[in-house]
């Protein structure tokens, strides 16, 4: 059974943009696993490519902007980590989860010993009041978008993009600090 020609026409719009990013999504991957633990049973070349099939997999015919492209791999990666930390923390029965460290005058690059599932919680939490805010962490910190490239690809000008920043970053340093979710 082969693919659909819209499936067909998809694969090869991603086939020509893969080029153009898989650079910077392996930089991305390389540096999202930073600090974790040795064994981790994902690679980052793995989870660029399990990027790539995901996208590959997804019906539509639209075109993609560098940008757009990012956007769209940022949220597979997010979902991508945060399922594999579920299920290991499933495996664990929830073991040794810690917070995440953010530093106020960081860009919110990932740090060592990320907790994927309580910066997806925390995005989460903040999605349900502001929506955008959410996808500016997404586009930031899974993504690696510049400022401008976030404020493009959001519709924003850069310098509402800045005020926005600050306040997200604000809130998630204190959402974060909390640490374990469930001692609330």
């Amino acid at each position: 059974m082969g693919l659909s020609k819209n499936q067909s026409d998809q694969a090869g719009k991603l086939e020509a943009m893969l080029p153009v990013v898989y650079r910077e999504l392996r930089a991305l991957a390389y540096q999202l696993f930073e600090g974790q633990r040795s064994d981790h049973t994902l690679q980052p070349t793995a989870l660029v490519h399990e990027v790539y099939l995901r996208l590959a997999g997804q019906d539509g015919s639209q075109e993609f902007t560098r940008a757009e492209f990012v956007a769209a791999a940022a949220r597979m990666i997010r979902y991508i980590l945060v399922d594999h930390a579920r299920a290991r923390q499933t495996v664990k029965r929830g073991g040794g989860r810690k917070a995440l460290p953010l530093q106020e005058s960081m860009a919110l690059t990932p740090e060592k010993g990320v907790d994927f599932l309580a910066l997806d919680e925390a995005m989460n939490k903040l999605a349900e009041f502001d929506a955008r805010k959410a996808k500016l962490v997404e586009l930031r910190f899974f993504g690696g978008l510049t400022m401008d490239e976030t404020a493009e690809t959001l519709g924003i000008s850069p310098r509402s993009l800045y005020r926005e920043w600050e306040v997200t970053k604000a809130w998630l340093a204190r959402e974060l600090g909390k640490g374990d979710p469930d001692d609330s």
